[in-house]
């Protein structure tokens, strides 16, 4: 059974305004490499889409990420991002606000941010050649671990202190099918991480 696209958090939404609209250009201007490679995108045959992409705003935890159930979009614009604007990651808890609910996995990409402060962006992509090809290659969480969980958090934090995952930038997530996530201090370090796993 695919397990995507569901929310494993308690979501707080406050509908509301698009912000951050120069952020949610940049945004776009990075996903689109990301979505013509197939990194983002829909399960066609069951409707449910992919991969996500996130930027912090400001030194706090706020960051913008892609909004729920986006992933089948070509192209986006501010109404298809939300503000992740508190996560409690020990109560399981996302707080957002804007046109439209954070993505499923706002929980993973907060605590990638909790990481460290001069994490800047975040990507998630799907792509079952290079999961399976990176399968414990790259820093790879327990196969045990769902993703937007509280565990999955302390998972990465793991990887981050102990397993490479801080040099690397990119781990695979082995408890989720085809799915691998990047960082870096920018949205095209981020992503530029992600897109070069394809050359190899």
């Amino acid at each position: 059974m695919l397990d995507e696209g569901y929310l494993k958090y308690e979501s707080h939404w406050t509908p509301g305004p698009a912000t951050h609209v120069a952020a949610a250009r940049d945004l776009e201007h990075w996903r689109r490499p990301l979505y013509e490679a197939q990194l983002i995108g829909e399960y066609t045959e069951v409707g449910i889409g992919y991969g996500n992409i996130s930027m912090r705003r400001g030194s706090g935890g706020l960051f913008l990420i892609s909004g729920t159930q986006t992933g089948h979009l070509p192209t986006t614009d501010e109404t298809h991002y939300s503000l992740v604007t508190d996560c409690d990651i020990r109560a399981n808890i996302v707080r957002c606000s804007g046109p439209i609910q954070a993505s499923s996995e706002a929980m993973t990409h907060a605590s990638i941010y909790a990481l460290g402060g001069a994490i800047g962006a975040v990507v998630h992509a799907h792509s079952a050649r290079l999961w399976r090809h990176y399968l414990g290659k790259l820093p790879t969480t327990d196969p045990e671990v769902a993703y937007g969980t509280p565990e999955m958090a302390r998972e990465l934090d793991r990887l981050y202190r102990m397993e490479g995952l801080r040099e690397s930038g990119v781990a695979v997530l082995a408890g989720h099918d085809e799915g691998l996530i990047s960082f870096g201090t920018t949205l095209e370090e981020a992503t530029t991480r992600m897109l070069d796993l394809l050359q190899d």
